[in-house]
């Protein structure tokens, strides 16, 4: 795994997507179908403003809670100098962990322009999975996606789990929603400018990182999971983020032997089964 130095910054901007690409398969787009429909999920796509994004449901009516999952960033550069021209996951840990949960109302979220085409929409265009993946104009079309979702059912509540930068997007969401009711991260990338900085990559001008915004989620219940084998977004990442919290609402948990890109979806029922933080 390498990672540019900053002498190479001016005329390549690496994403910590190229390291988080896990097994490539030859169809992206059947293999998460094939994930999402043998655990009875269904393929739905959001129009926001300005981009279209994917979703994936199970819905057992009445539905008074719903486990929303956001995606990781995807496939966003085919090689170390050339950006990807679709960012669909090649390995949808989000989508994974979605399906692994059993609980009757389950939604996923895409990132902007995942699992589109080819071809894209002229608004999908490769700054929006690279440098300004976590900008305000691609939360607010997270949270618009997640709003048109909730509308459906009134008075409904949200867990939120976000994987690898869904945690960032996830942490976000919870901050500025009033429905959210949980937050659970699966190597998050909770602090942008440190994981940035901690891979000499180089820095995202209008990233939204959720560390900055930590105190507004004090009391809301929330666990956030990182592999003891993972050099992408280490422990000290979900370290910091409850230090900046901060309070009783929010716990941090090492698991043995994970990766970035493991198999988180084979030990979530497990952790999924621990519980919340007693606030």
């Amino acid at each position: 795994m390498r990672i540019y130095p900053h002498f190479l910054q001016g005329t390549v901007l690496i994403s910590l997507s190229l390291l988080l690409v896990g097994c490539i398969t030859d169809d992206a787009h059947r293999s998460a179908q094939k994930i999402a429909s043998e655990s009875g999920l269904i393929s739905e796509k959001f129009d926001t403003d300005p981009f279209p994004i994917v979703t994936w449901q199970r819905i057992t009516p009445p539905v008074h809670s719903l486990r929303v999952y956001i995606e990781g960033d995807g496939f966003a550069w085919k090689s170390r100098t050339t950006p990807s021209d679709n960012p669909t996951p090649r390995n949808p840990t989000g989508l994974k962990l979605a399906a692994a949960d059993k609980q009757a109302n389950v939604f996923y979220l895409a990132r902007p322009c995942q699992f589109i085409g080819p071809p894209l929409p002229a608004t999908c265009r490769v700054n929006i999975w690279t440098q300004d993946r976590f900008s305000p104009a691609v939360i607010d079309a997270m949270n618009e996606a997640l709003s048109q979702m909730v509308l459906r059912y009134p008075g409904v509540k949200i867990d939120l789990v976000g994987y690898s930068g869904g945690g960032n997007i996830a942490a976000l969401l919870a901050e500025r929603r009033d429905d959210v009711r949980s937050l659970r991260t699966v190597a998050g990338n909770l602090d942008v400018a440190y994981v940035n900085a901690l891979h000499h990559v180089t820095p995202m001008p209008a990233a939204r990182s959720a560390i900055d915004r930590a105190a507004a989620l004090r009391d809301l219940p929330q666990i956030h999971y990182s592999g003891d084998a993972d050099t992408t977004v280490p422990p000290a990442v979900a370290r910091r983020f409850q230090q900046a919290v901060g309070g009783r609402c929010v716990r941090t948990e090492v698991v043995s032997g994970m990766g970035h890109g493991s198999d988180w979806a084979a030990v979530w029922p497990r952790l999924l089964a621990q519980g919340m933080p007693d606030c």
